[in-house]
């Protein structure tokens, strides 16, 4: 077997593109052709009590959120689950889901998609201004280019079941 050489990354805490998604910020770690295409890697910072997103599903690439702070709520399917420091949530694709800070202080995940190419749409909702303010007709084509379904209907039952907000600018220091 042949290995491939590939350059050294270091990824400093002030490296990284970042943008605002509508809710919670990202800031792009490792893109999908740095790996050959097998995972890529992005942080999502979260304002206290912040909502991600609606229930969406991928149908392509598998999430995983490793939280480095704070407390991650997340329903998958029909299950709740509260992930601390340490912890690894796994997001499989075609699964209904969707996460959020389920603390009063801010939250830290990194996620991992695999397989990599999903990280392009944050940059894309990125571009359109995130998710509450971009044209529907643009968010359903982004969505359908990258193989997602989302239930935009599930926010007002999300925020009001969970104590959640979406929309407020992250606190904690971080900034888009």
């Amino acid at each position: 077997m042949e290995a491939t050489a590939t350059a050294l990354k270091i990824v400093t805490p002030n490296d990284g593109i970042v943008g605002f998604l509508g809710s919670i910020g990202v800031r792009f770690m490792i893109d999908g052709p740095e790996t050959s295409g097998g995972f890529s890697l992005v942080e999502h910072p979260m304002s206290a009590r912040a909502l991600a997103a609606p229930l969406h599903l991928h149908t392509r690439e598998d999430e995983y959120s490793y939280v480095l702070q704070g407390r991650m709520g997340a329903l998958l399917g029909d299950d709740v689950v509260e992930a601390g420091p340490g912890d690894l949530v796994h997001k499989p694709r075609n699964q209904w889901h969707t996460f959020w800070n389920a603390g009063d202080e801010p939250c830290r995940i990194l996620e991992i998609i695999a397989p990599a190419g999903f990280e392009q749409f944050f940059r894309e909702l990125d571009a359109l201004g995130g998710a509450l303010r971009a044209d529907p007709a643009a968010l359903a084509d982004l969505n359908a280019r990258y193989g997602m379904e989302m239930q935009p209907e599930t926010v007002p039952g999300l925020l009001e079941r969970f104590g959640l907000q979406i929309g407020e600018p992250l606190t904690g220091g971080w900034t888009a």
